[in-house]
Parts: C-alpha cells; sequence; structure tokens
C-alpha cells in the first residue's frame, strides 16, 4: 500500500483527513499504522490521529515537511448495532424518503416545487395509514374477528381461548375482542413514535456551525421556494445543501412525527368505531349517536392530519430552533384519546352481536392502493412540469425519479403488510391457501391482498426480458471492450487471452450500473399497471383469483390458482426475508456490516418526507466534518485537504458547502470511488446535478476526482475546465495497476473495482499535487469565533490502539 502521507513540495502546515466509504474502515487500515489514538469524538463517530503525531496543534512548525493525517470513522452510524438491521423493516419509509430528494431543479417555479413536496409527502402519509392498517388486519380482524368466532380455531391455539365466542366469557363479545386486539397496533405506532424521537435525539440534534450568517434566502420562506429561486440583493449564492439550515430540520421532523403519529392512532380508531357502527346502523338511541360522533371526530382529525402535513415542508435558510409545542403535543394525544373513547364504544354490551365475514378490510385496503396510485401518477406530472424548461440527458428517467421511487416505495410497503396478513391468515387456518380451502367457514385476509399477491409472479416474469437483455449486453460489452483493454496495456510484453477477458468482463459489469434507471422504470411501471389490475378484479369478483375464474377455461381457472398460490408464497418469504436478516445480524458482525451498507445510501438524506424512517447519519457526520475542518484552519492557519472515498466523498462534499468562505479558500477536495456524479447527481439532480457540481468546483480553492472503468459505483464527475480551473477529473485509473507479471510486480494484481484506491500510485500523486496547489499557511492567529474550539486534549478523549 503507498504511503499515507507523502511529502509534499512545499512546506506549510497542513491537515489530511480521511473520509471513509460504505461498509465502514478501521482507523489502523485508514492512517495505515497500528498505533491510532482517538482525539476528538466519541464511539459512534470521531476522529482518529496515529500516536506520534498528537501535538500538531501545539507545534505546526513541526509538520511543516508533510500534512498530518487524521481519519474520521462514521461506520458506527450505519452499522454499529445489530438492532439496526431491524430498521430494514422501515424500507418503504425510507424509500419514500428518497423520493422528495429526487426531484428536478428548479429556478423560479417555487409553486411546483412546493406541490412536489406536498404529494410525496402525502404519499409518506398513506404509507403509514397501510403499516397500520395492516396491523389492524392481522390484530383486529384474523385474530380477534375470524379465529376467536371460530371454535375450531380456538381450540388449535388454546391462548385465545378466553376471546371465543363459543364459551361466552366477559371478553367474548366482538366489540370487546376488537378493543382488546387494538393494543397491539396502537403499541407499533406508539414504538414507531419513541424511535423516531429518540434517533432523532441520537443522530440529528447536532447543530451545524454557526457563525455564518450571510443571507441565502427569504427570511422565513420554506427552501421548497428558496430552492427554486435566490432572493433578490447581494447574497451570497448557495446551493440547497450549503444552507445553514440544511442539516438541521427539527422543527418539520416534529410536526411531521405528531401527524403520523396522529394517522396511526386514528387508522386503528376508525377500525373500531366502523365495525361497531356498522352494528348500531339499523338501531336508535344512544349508540347510534355516539357512532356518528366519533365517525366525525375521526374524520375532523383526519383532515387536520392531511393539512399539517401540506402546510409547509423544510425551511433551510437558516437553522429551523422553533418547535410547534401545541401542535406536537395536543395532536397526537388528542388521537389517541379519541381512540380510547371508540375502545370503550366499541366494547359496550351489545347482545346478539356476532363477528361474521371479515371487518371491512377490502374497503380500506383497495382505496389506499387507488389513492397511492393518484398520489403518484400526480407526482408525475409535477416532475415532467419541473424537468421542461431543461432537460439534462444524464438525469435518471428523464425527470421521473422521484415518482418511480415513490411507487416502488408503495410496492414495498404492499409487499410487506400483504406478507405479513397472508402468512397470520396461513397460520391461523391450516395448510391451504388463503381463501382457497374447503366449503364453509375460512380465515382469510382482505380478497385485494390476495390479488396483490398474484400479481408478483407476473412481475417477475416482465422482469425477465431486460434481466435478459441486460446479460446479452454485458457479454457483448466485455467482447468489445477487450480491444480497449489490449490498447491500455499495450506495453505488456505479451498478451493473454484470459486475463484480457477477465479485465473487459470486469468493466462490463461496473457499467451495469448505468442500467439501472431502466430496471426501475419497467418496475414501477409494470406494478402501477398491475396495482390497477388487481384493484379492479377483487371489486368487480368480490373473490380470490382462484376462487374467482371458477367457470372458466380450465387453463385459465388453472393458471390463476397457481398464481395466487405461487404469489401468496412469495409475499410471504418476503417479508420473511427481511425478518431473517434482521435476526442473523445480531450474531453476524460481517451481515451486519452488509446490511449497514444499504443504510450507507439510503439514509444519507435528511427526513423530510416520512418521520418514521431510519435516522439521517449526514446530520451527525456533516456538522463532525465541518467543525473539523474549521478547528484545524482556525487554529493553525493551516492547509487542509479532505479526501473521501466512495460514499465518504459525499460527506465530504456537504461538509465543503457548509463551510466559510474564508475556510473554503484553504480546502482542497479529493474524492476516489464517488457516487457524486454517477448516482446522486443523476437521481438528485436538484442537488447534485451539474449545476451544483460546478458551483462546489468554483467555490472550493482545488478538487481533483479519481476513478476506474471497473468500479461500479465510483465514476467521473463531469466537471470540465472554467475559469482558469482544471478539469475535476484525473485520467481514468488502469485497473489492475499491471497487466501481468513484472519486476515491480512479480504476482499478478487484483482488479480492485471499487476498494483499495491508495494501492495506486496515481493517488498518491494526486494528494501531494493538491496539498501543493493550496496557498501557504499563514501566522498563527488566535480570534473569538463560535467556530473556534480549543486545542485537542489528547489525554482525556483519545486511548492508543496499539
Amino acid at each position: 500500500m503507498s504511503p499515507a502521507t507523502p511529502a509534499p513540495e512545499s512546506g506549510g502546515a497542513a491537515l489530511e483527513l480521511l473520509v471513509h466509504g460504505v461498509g465502514g474502515a478501521t482507523p489502523e487500515s485508514m492512517l495505515d499504522d497500528p498505533r491510532t489514538v482517538r482525539v476528538t469524538g466519541d464511539r459512534t463517530a470521531a476522529v482518529y490521529r496515529r500516536s506520534e503525531d498528537l501535538d500538531a496543534e501545539e507545534h505546526p512548525e513541526r509538520y511543516a515537511a508533510r500534512p498530518v493525517p487524521e481519519a474520521y470513522c462514521w461506520s458506527n452510524l450505519t452499522s454499529g448495532d445489530g438492532t439496526r438491521a431491524l430498521w430494514l423493516l422501515l424500507l418503504p419509509f425510507m424509500v419514500a424518503n428518497l423520493a422528495h430528494w429526487m426531484r428536478p431543479p428548479a429556478e423560479g417555479r417555487s409553486a411546483l416545487v412546493r406541490l412536489y413536496g406536498v404529494v410525496v409527502r402525502l404519499v409518506a402519509l398513506t404509507l403509514t395509514v397501510l403499516l397500520t392498517a395492516a396491523a389492524c388486519e392481522v390484530a383486529l380482524d384474523l385474530t380477534a374477528w375470524q379465529c376467536a368466532a371460530t371454535t375450531a380455531c380456538t381450540d388449535r391455539y388454546s391462548w385465545l381461548g378466553f376471546l371465543s365466542a363459543g364459551r361466552g366469557g366477559w371478553w367474548s363479545l366482538p366489540g370487546r375482542r376488537l378493543a382488546l386486539a387494538a393494543l397491539v397496533p396502537t403499541a407499533l405506532v406508539g414504538l414507531l413514535w419513541y424511535l423516531s424521537n429518540r434517533t432523532w435525539s441520537a443522530y440529528e440534534a447536532q447543530r451545524p456551525p454557526t457563525g455564518y450568517d450571510a443571507p441565502v434566502a427569504e427570511p422565513g420562506a420554506d427552501t421548497e421556494a428558496a430552492d427554486a429561486a435566490e432572493p433578490d440583493g447581494p447574497v451570497e449564492l448557495r446551493p440547497a445543501l450549503g444552507r445553514p439550515g440544511f442539516w438541521y430540520g427539527r422543527r418539520l421532523v416534529a410536526r411531521l412525527r405528531a401527524a403520523h403519529t396522529a394517522a396511526g392512532f386514528l387508522t386503528v380508531a376508525a377500525a373500531l368505531v366502523t365495525a361497531a357502527a356498522r352494528h348500531d346502523a339499523g338501531a336508535h338511541g344512544l349508540r347510534t349517536v355516539l357512532g356518528w360522533v366519533l365517525q366525525t371526530a375521526v374524520a375532523v382529525l383526519a383532515a387536520v392530519v392531511v393539512g399539517v402535513v401540506c402546510r409547509r415542508g423544510r425551511s433551510e435558510s437558516r437553522l429551523d430552533l422553533r418547535v410547534e409545542r401545541a401542535l406536537v403535543s395536543w395532536l397526537p394525544a388528542a388521537s389517541l384519546a379519541l381512540l380510547a373513547l371508540t375502545a370503550v364504544y366499541a366494547g359496550w354490551s351489545r347482545p346478539g352481536w356476532t363477528s361474521s365475514g371479515t371487518l371491512p378490510g377490502d374497503a380500506v385496503f383497495g382505496a389506499l392502493t387507488l389513492v397511492q396510485g393518484g398520489l403518484v401518477v400526480a407526482l408525475g406530472v409535477v416532475a415532467l412540469l419541473l424537468q421542461r424548461p431543461r432537460r439534462d440527458p444524464r438525469t435518471a428517467l428523464r425527470g421521473l425519479g422521484g415518482p418511480a421511487v415513490a411507487m416502488l416505495a408503495c410496492a414495498l410497503a404492499g409487499v410487506m403488510s400483504g406478507g405479513v396478513a397472508q402468512r397470520v391468515a396461513d397460520w391461523l387456518d391450516g395448510p391451504a391457501t388463503p381463501g382457497m380451502g374447503d366449503r364453509g367457514p375460512r380465515i382469510g385476509p382482505p380478497v385485494l391482498l390476495s390479488w396483490q399477491a398474484s400479481v408478483i409472479p407476473v412481475l417477475l416474469l416482465l422482469l425477465l426480458a431486460p434481466a435478459a437483455l441486460l446479460a446479452v449486453r454485458t457479454v457483448l460489452d466485455a467482447r468489445r471492450l477487450r480491444s480497449a483493454v489490449e490498447a491500455d496495456y499495450a506495453a505488456a510484453d505479451e498478451r493473454d487471452p484470459v486475463r484480457t477477458g477477465q479485465i473487459a468482463a470486469g468493466r462490463a459489469r461496473a457499467s451495469l450500473t448505468d442500467s439501472a434507471p431502466v430496471l426501475v422504470g419497467v418496475v414501477s411501471g409494470a406494478t402501477l399497471l398491475l396495482g390497477a389490475a388487481s384493484v379492479a378484479g377483487a371489486w368487480a369478483s368480490g373473490n380470490v383469483p382462484g376462487r374467482a375464474f371458477d367457470g372458466a377455461h380450465p387453463a385459465i381457472a388453472s393458471l390463476a390458482s397457481v398464481t395466487q398460490a405461487l404469489g401468496s408464497w412469495m409475499i410471504g418469504f418476503g417479508f420473511l426475508l427481511f425478518v431473517t436478516w434482521g435476526r442473523r445480524a445480531y450474531k453476524d458482525a460481517s451481515a451486519r456490516r452488509t446490511i449497514g451498507i444499504l443504510w450507507d445510501v439510503g439514509t444519507f438524506w435528511p427526513r423530510a418526507a416520512h418521520p418514521f424512517a431510519p435516522p439521517c447519519y449526514a446530520e451527525r457526520a456533516v456538522p463532525d466534518l465541518t467543525w473539523r475542518m474549521s478547528s484545524w484552519t482556525r487554529s493553525t492557519g493551516g492547509r487542509l485537504v479532505i479526501s473521501g472515498h466512495s460514499q465518504g466523498s459525499v460527506l465530504a462534499a456537504a461538509a465543503v458547502w457548509q463551510l466559510q468562505p474564508a475556510t473554503r479558500s484553504r480546502v482542497a477536495l479529493l474524492t476516489y470511488g464517488s457516487p457524486l456524479e454517477r448516482l446522486y447527481g443523476r437521481w438528485f439532480p436538484a442537488y447534485f446535478g451539474p449545476e451544483a457540481l460546478r458551483a462546489l468546483n468554483r467555490t472550493v480553492h482545488c478538487w481533483s476526482n479519481l476513478y476506474r472503468a471497473t468500479d461500479p459505483i465510483g465514476g467521473p464527475v463531469r466537471v470540465l475546465a472554467e475559469d482558469g480551473r482544471p478539469a475535476v477529473d484525473a485520467a481514468v485509473l488502469l485497473d489492475p495497476v499491471a497487466y501481468g507479471r513484472t519486476r515491480r510486480h512479480p504476482l499478478p494484481e487484483p482488479i480492485l473495482g471499487h476498494s483499495d484506491y491508495q494501492a495506486d500510485p496515481a493517488f498518491a500523486r494526486c494528494r501531494s499535487g493538491l496539498l501543493d496547489r493550496l496557498p501557504p499557511a499563514f501566522p498563527l492567529q488566535r480570534t473569538e469565533s463560535p467556530l473556534e474550539q480549543p486545542p485537542l486534549d489528547q489525554g482525556m478523549s483519545g486511548m492508543s490502539s496499539g
């Protein structure tokens, strides 16, 4: 491996801040030294240094000949604790949150930008309602309503005996059974509220550096408008990621948390009051009036929740320190109180009330499916209007990435909720496919869930065609690239067809990343159409697919039965797979790191659409890096190069955007294996598009980017030379560094792909070149500033690891 700190040609105090990428890295490997010390930070995220470099702040003159290497380790923010793997169950919420950040760039179109944010937040709200409705389906419908009413089911599961309608106990009345079962979805909503509140305090309650008071937007304006147009007057132009409040959205998260918690409680209350009021509809008296009052109250509070979600988006032009205490406190509390009243109302003694059939779940799930489809279509229309004035051919799905990903979030939520219902119904009713057993009373979920499960095999078949095309294209590209590989290694003494084929295949496989938008578009479009077809089939037939085609041609009837059985198994298997991954992460550290990699990409963005999504680690990491760079330059007057690999390059860029101009002028940026343009620029064009990356190049002192053709994640940032600045992208690195055996490389060199960029000699040369381009260190100045920190306390904050 190349030395961690090559000596630059010019002197002056300099810091080399290393930021690792996905999967994490140890400080020992990053600093290439077993003797490392934690100099600042905690066990979650910290900065490490070699033990021999601890006195750099006190004696910067001793480090004039070489930079001081530091390693920022943030892997525990995403994969340090095995319990965090259970956040996979919140995957639909995370995907919906990503859709918020995927909008096309807009200038002077604040109304459309606000509308885009409103529609995404409404999609996220439907996911919370869907999750709660699925819990109600399992606890209230399948268990308390259907199983407890069937003697065979309660005899099979003795722990449900006290609910059995045949035993005539106090809990045997249908309303009381429902009220007791409502504790399950209520506890689930409460758990989500608790996790959202706790993770905010642990991850996102990190205030960024203050003292940067240049105006960036109209006072009090939503960032949804500020993103679209800069205010009039002499202001510093900064992209959204550079605004003071971008990484501190306390007010929005609190507001959305209150609204979604209330929506969950109201969903449970609606299930209770609807079942009881349906029984009381034909009677007259106090119960009937109370039922109408409670239903009206649920509807009014639901309208308030929708209004809160639609009211406003993020405020990023300044730190959002205000908290709407009245809303945050009374809305969930009022919804919970209303839920308690509906439980009392449902538990009212109603002689002669028996539970038969199913609760009105078909209407609920069907309405949710239609609402989600309509919102996704509306989001697509808004996205098209936003990107019409200026189209970037590199943008994923021509600006429709957000709607496509929102559709995937709805599909994932449907698979998970339907999978739970299918498996519980199968468990309670025996081995038969839900809805397909012998005649007589059967325990089964709503018909729509069976139809949705039946379309999964069809969706997989539709995916075979693009998958096969991509496989064929990869093989053809590998053959075509053989000549390019031979040209790149023209100096090799002899040709090896096997070696050439391996390198060409590695480059061809890496290019598959650029085809991801096609697959996402196909899956999203097919999901939208098949979801509409499942709703139509369920409402038209009123029966599961295997029964809906009774009397049709035998081949059609058999196909319907097979797809329903196969889909029921697949949808349950998909949910069990998530649970299995989560359980494995408790015991297997490698599995814990693998699962954490998924979160490194998905949870970079703040929770702007769904408050129950996994927490945003960047709201801790970006302020950490910003504080560290600011404290170094102010305490030593020295230079700094921040070096980011993979996801670390995204964190580095976001932190540089947050710096004050005086600090940015002393900072160089080195990225390698970076997804800044290839992933973030294409999928998040409003924040990492061409204009934003060019602005980043202009605002930092200097920037170089390294990449390989065999890297499936990193790539060029495509920022060309302008205003006297050289192009950001260096020449593409050869991988492997040597074609065959040489005197310098007597053993075959591996194809590294996305890893070990520091092993390439070009890496050390590029890093030294950036340090030499920075201005010389100026004399130390002690000035009072909100950004200034005292010298590092090595004796108290760090311990030697070697």
